[in-house]
């Protein structure tokens, strides 16, 4: 919310409490006694001040603060209600509004034109105690008949009139229109009952399901005339679900704003220094969903507090300052909410969560063993676990975690931690935008029909053929999707219904559930609609595979599909975290090394070999379209000219001309932006996933070297040097040298193109090399994995490499990771602080120079950390 939205907010509010004072303030001087009416009226008057002091307002802060003194005495009994009293504090707030006036225009106070009313306030306040008249109910003035007064008392009389009598300058103004701003604002706001903006919500829901009856009756008849009269509706019932919508959705900073207070009193409870910092604030939710994450955001970041900043002492030892930072970020990313809870304190140790579970039971000792880190910080959600040395009135009851992650379990959202040790703990939450209208998939199985809610969407696939395409491994129905194993559910089998044969297809929706996937086979798939949520009742709200009810077009009531509960009933999610944990394993033990490359034959060269996320396309072209261009191959092709270069002529000269003696040529087009080039090989053999082995680098002129794949020996190609053999002027640089020992690289570029070159060529000199394409990506990689270097380029998004740096030194903690520039062909270094510079900048492509770079800071490194594991 930016301070307009405040001040809007202000002056919205304020008006409303001026409105009520009037009547409150009038009301008084009947009531004088009613301290109920009086301490109303002194919190409406010290709300404004607050607010005032807030937004810096200081001249209606002065006066405001100086009417609170006064109704502070009449509250506490030193001071009587007054005609004077009530006239002044008038006075009060239609100065106040004409200042607000001032606001809405302006944004700013104007000049102070009202010292004589604060010095007559500070007057009233200082004569506390004196000869105040308390009226009850005081006479019409024309009623009044004052005594005449003689010449000779009107000296003594005089001071006695300026209290009893109303003075001039004390009299109650007028409202009109030349001392008063009217606070248009306020017109344009009203507050409504949250009740009535539910019912207004179910009604809108009961629309809906009107609207999706009558688009479906319209659809089996050929009326013209009700055609453009539903579609008219359509229309209007969208805005409407629309509008209304958005009155029920809050900014998350509504649930923001008491968590200061909290951070701040449990450091100082436990003695520790902690800034929290809001990123995200304005970012909005639908009310019940606001309501639903308060409890458990605040537990987050009780959590934070206790768990993971250390004390200021420990911070000094481990050359953190004394001040630890929680940062709390929210954003709207694919139609959800995603919260971030991330701390720089000590981070989760694994080990330590596995031990504890085992002694409580939760887990065996042999299961432990076969945990990975991600599933080992999943523990702390079990309910009774803590880690706590000690129960304190913060944590340690082994109460929260879980109850945080069935809490946000129910109303449809994911809970994800990420932690590392020394560095610090992140939490991640993925929460719907709203719970009342969703869009959803209208499948069928059996004579029965069901709704998937869209976000748990991920694609859909149809197999021809009966489903010959589906395997059993190990027990487990699988089907092999773009090179990986998609676990199989029939829903006819989890709900036990009644299966409709088909022979011909098989339809699958592959679903997204936590943190895996899964695919569910259902007979059919009609169409994406938006419905309208009912809950289930009491009865049934004990059933894990429904999410809830809804009303479709026809008058029939369709369950909601709870997309965690059937993977969990069919099994697949299981089958899935197994099958994760041995991906994991295996990646592991193949240090990352598992590699989708494409397999083609040049010239005298049997197996050659490219990664395949640096391929654009395969094509074959006829040789009546090749046409020269410059001297060379061209095709036209894509509305552009691609040059055509020979493989086998490069890197086998003596190898028979391809272009020139074939009909049919098979070329691997590569592109990077607006450059293109295609390759002209003699055949393509295959795809294959594969882990790399043993490396050899080549002197061979267009080889990085040789590795054994899948058990065979297969030549890398290096295209980088092929592209700058054929001048084609991408890049330049050398070829690549050895290195003694692998190195794990986080290599960071925003180009794809250039960032598969330069890990084609960085694997094959021997390291281990994990992609990034942004800052954002870089972070995340980092929190699920050590890195030796990072190698990253200067203009890496979206903010530059320097601005990477500062954020990972500053807010991040990895202040000893080595870190080189990678800058293109003429780039320059740009600018980097003293404390945020990179250790090295080094060319693109220049294999030899980066080699050597990356060898000697990642030695730096490892040295550093041994020597901070001695000292420690």
């Amino acid at each position: 919310m930016d301070d307009q939205d405040i001040i809007r907010e202000f002056l919205i509010e304020s008006s409303e409490n001026l409105a009520r004072l009037d009547n409150e303030i009038v009301e008084l001087e009947r009531r004088p006694r009613d301290t109920d009416l009086l301490a109303s009226i002194f919190r409406t008057v010290h709300t404004i001040k607050g607010t005032c002091g807030f937004l810096g307002f200081a001249i209606l802060e002065a006066i405001t603060h100086e009417a609170e003194t006064i109704l502070s005495q009449l509250r506490a009994g030193e001071r009587d209600v007054s005609v004077n009293v009530i006239s002044l504090i008038l006075e009060v707030m239609d100065v106040t509004r004409t200042i607000m006036g001032e606001i809405e225009l302006t944004s700013l106070e104007g000049s102070n034109r009202y010292p004589d009313l604060v010095e007559r306030l500070k007057a009233m306040a200082r004569s506390s105690g004196g000869a105040e008249t308390v009226e009850t109910a005081p006479k019409p003035l024309e009623a009044v008949k004052p005594e005449p007064v003689k010449p000779e008392s009107v000296k003594e009389a005089a001071q006695e009139l300026v209290i009893q009598e109303m003075p001039k300058e004390a009299a109650a103004p007028k409202a009109t229109e030349d001392n008063e701003h009217h606070i248009q604002v306020a017109d344009s706001a009203i507050r409504v009952d949250v009740g009535l903006l539910d019912k207004l919500m179910n009604l809108v829901g009961e629309l809906v399901l009107a609207r999706n009856q009558i688009l479906q009756y319209n659809a089996q008849k050929e009326d013209s005339a009700l055609n453009a009269t539903s579609q008219r509706l359509n229309l209007i019932t969208s805005e409407l679900q629309e509008g209304v919508m958005k009155t029920r959705m809050q900014p998350i900073g509504v649930v923001w704003n008491k968590l200061p207070r909290v951070v701040r009193d449990i450091a100082h409870s436990l003695g520790k220094q902690i800034r929290l910092e809001l990123d995200g604030a304005a970012t909005e939710l639908d009310k019940t969903i606001i309501e639903a994450i308060k409890d458990p955001l605040t537990h987050l970041v009780r959590n934070s507090c206790d768990h993971g900043i250390e004390r200021p002492e420990v911070r000094a030892r481990s050359g953190k300052g004394a001040q630890g930072r929680i940062l709390l970020r929210a954003f709207h990313e694919g139609g959800q909410v995603n919260i971030e809870i991330a701390d720089d304190g000590g981070g989760i140790d694994p080990q330590k969560i596995r031990n504890k579970a085992i002694e409580k039971g939760l887990i065996r000792p042999e299961q432990a063993e076969r945990m990975g880190e991600r599933e080992s910080l999943s523990l702390i959600f079990h309910a009774g676990f803590s880690t706590a040395e000690q129960i304190t009135n913060v944590s340690g009851r082994g109460v929260g975690m879980d109850v945080v992650k069935s809490n946000i379990e129910k109303i449809g959202g994911l809970v994800d931690i990420t932690s590392r040790l020394g560095v610090g703990t992140t939490v991640r939450l993925k929460i719907p935008l709203t719970l009342a209208i969703i869009p959803g998939l209208v499948v069928t199985s059996g004579t029965e029909r069901f709704v998937i809610p869209q976000v748990s969407l991920l694609e859909l696939i149809r197999l021809e053929g009966g489903g010959k395409q589906i395997e059993h491994v190990h027990g487990s129905r699988v089907y092999r999707r773009r090179g990986s194993l998609l676990p199989i559910a029939y829903l006819n089998e989890v709900l036990k219904l009644d299966h409709k044969a088909d022979n011909e297809a098989v339809n699958i929706v592959v679903l997204q559930a936590e943190d895996r996937q899964f695919g569910l086979v259902v007979d059919g798939i009609n169409d994406t609609q938006e419905i309208v949520v009912k809950p289930l009742s009491k009865q049934l709200k004990g059933l894990t595979t429904y999410a809830g009810a809804t009303i479709m077009g026809d008058g029939r009531v369709a369950l909601i599909l709870d997309v965690v509960g059937i993977g969990q009933l069919s099994g697949v999610l299981t089958a899935t975290a197994e099958a994760s944990r041995a991906e994991a394993r295996k990646k592991v033990l193949s240090t990352d090394d598992i590699q989708r490359l494409l397999l083609f034959r040049a010239g005298s060269f049997q197996r050659l070999a490219v990664p395949l996320s640096l391929v654009a396309r395969l094509e074959e072209f006829d040789q009546s379209v090749i046409e020269r261009a410059s001297g060379r191959p061209v095709v036209q092709y894509r509305n552009r000219i691609l040059p055509l270069i020979s493989l086998a002529e490069l890197i086998d000269p003596g190898a028979e001309t391809a272009i020139n003696d074939r009909n049919v040529l098979q070329a691997i087009v590569f592109q990077e932006g607006e450059r293109s080039i295609g390759v002209i090989v003699d055949q393509i053999v295959d795809i294959i996933e594969e882990s790399i082995g043993v490396r050899q680098p080549s002197v061979h002129r267009g080889l990085l070297g040789s590795a054994v794949v899948g058990n065979r020996v297969v030549d890398f190609l290096d295209l980088h040097a092929i592209l700058r053999t054929s001048g084609e002027d991408w890049f330049r640089s050398g070829p690549a040298a050895p290195v003694t020992r692998p190195q794990r690289v986080l290599l960071a570029d925003g180009a794809s193109f250039s960032r598969g070159l330069l890990r084609s060529g960085l694997e094959m000199a021997g390291f281990a090399v994990v992609e990034a394409a942004s800052a954002p990506e870089v972070l995340r990689a980092l929190d699920q994995r050590q890195a030796d270097v990072l190698l990253s380029s200067v203009d890496l998004p979206p903010h530059g490499g320097h601005a990477l740096l500062e954020t990972l030194r500053q807010q991040h903690g990895y202040g000893r990771l080595p870190a080189i520039g990678l800058l293109d062909e003429g780039g320059v270094t740009g600018k980097g602080s003293a404390r945020f510079d990179f250790e090295d900048y080094q060319k693109k492509f220049d294999w030899e120079g980066m080699v050597r770079a990356i060898g000697r800071l990642a030695l730096t490194h490892t040295n550093d950390s041994a020597v901070l594991e001695e000292v420690q």
